[in-house]
């Protein structure tokens, strides 16, 4: 089956953290027959900051981000069993939305695939006329980054014909353990970029530990943190590209994962970054939200910290002998429970169900 997918970018994780997300799925998803074709716009300076070339296993068609070229890619949905638009594509989502819909063949199956699903949800509860409240009734299935059951409830209430979760997790051909590398050598380092919604928790679980740990060295690493004032023991290496992932987090003693506001309050939304450091066999703290046993055991393959001082104590008393027996520990988690071809063989099953609803509706 061909898949038409509409998103961010494949191509660059600069100012997108969902990059090793679709790369891991669609991956997965080629492996098992589907033949896929992302489209995504030329827009944010992301193709200047390509982290891959066009893969073997995805055709990629990047257009302008100008109305025309939109609608020039959304009219190729129409060459597709099944149509995929993501949240947050950057550059006239709501449009690229109605034309895709609208180019989409009778039989094929419509995705909204939801990267920031709690994020969606409150734009949603606030914004009664937002288009995708009347979308929602033709798309076919809704899928979400993550969210667990309150997303899938909030969505299905909104007129979803069906909404599956499906969680980030580990590609561990491009995930896994490395050589430590000098430059990365720190006690606890952080990466993600400064977004409006996550700088507040970043001051509290990572700057404001920094301060009382005045003998440890920290790394922040992630784009526009240019001007921001940091401890003397904070070292900011601005963007970090995906191939330097393995070696960012597996160097440091540990490494700190912070949800953005609407996952830490909604729970059971694993970042990337949880399944990028496991796999490559990093120590992780992370801040404390709903859901984090269903993806790793806290105290013995993930460490819990619900506010900055309690980062601080771990980081007080985290030996380096206790920071590697629990990165092996999530290792071996995730390569057991939580990899893209486990994700891959989910979606699979939905797709295929689909189209055998069809199928046997078309022979009643």
């Amino acid at each position: 089956m061909k898949i038409a997918f509409y998103g961010s970018s494949l191509l660059s994780s600069y100012w997108n953290g969902a990059a090793t997300y679709y790369r891991g799925l669609l991956k997965a998803l080629s492996r098992r027959g589907y033949e896929i074709v992302f489209y995504e716009p030329n827009a944010f300076d992301r193709q200047k900051h390509r982290d891959i070339e066009i893969p073997e296993w995805c055709d990629v068609v990047v257009y302008e981000a100008t109305p025309d070229a939109l609608m020039e890619a959304a009219s190729r949905a129409a060459e597709a069993d099944i149509v995929v638009k993501a949240s947050g594509v950057g550059f006239e989502d709501e449009a690229l939305l109605r034309a895709v819909l609208e180019h989409s063949g009778s039989n094929a199956l419509t995705v909204f695939w939801d990267v920031d699903a709690p994020a969606t949800l409150a734009e949603l509860r606030d914004a009664p006329d937002h288009p995708l409240h009347a979308a929602l009734k033709r798309i076919g299935l809704v899928l979400t980054y993550g969210g667990g059951d309150p997303v899938v409830w909030h969505y299905r209430a909104l007129g979803a014909a069906e909404c599956v979760p499906i969680y980030n997790a580990l590609d561990p051909e491009t995930h896994h353990p490395v050589a430590l590398e000098d430059r990365f050598a720190c006690d606890l380092a952080f990466l993600g970029n400064r977004l409006p919604d996550r700088e507040t928790r970043v001051e509290s679980f990572f700057l404001e530990p920094a301060e009382a740990l005045s003998g440890q060295r920290f790394l922040l690493g992630g784009a526009g943190w240019g001007d921001k004032l940091l401890p003397a023991n904070v070292s900011w290496l601005g963007h970090v590209g995906t191939r330097d992932h393995n070696a960012f987090n597996v160097t440091p003693k540990a490494v700190l994962n912070i949800s953005r506001d609407s996952m830490a309050s909604n729970g059971f939304s694993p970042a990337t970054r949880v399944f990028e450091a496991a796999g490559a066999g990093a120590c992780l703290i992370t801040d404390a939200w709903a859901g984090i046993e269903m993806f790793l055991a806290p105290g013995e393959e993930i460490l819990v910290a619900r506010d900055g001082a309690d980062v601080a104590e771990i980081m007080r008393t985290l030996t380096p002998r206790r920071a590697k027996a629990i990165g092996a520990a999530a290792l071996r988690r995730v390569l057991a429970e939580h990899t893209y071809a486990l994700r891959a063989e989910l979606v699979d099953a939905i797709f295929k169900a689909h189209f055998e609803r069809l199928r046997v509706e078309a022979a009643e």
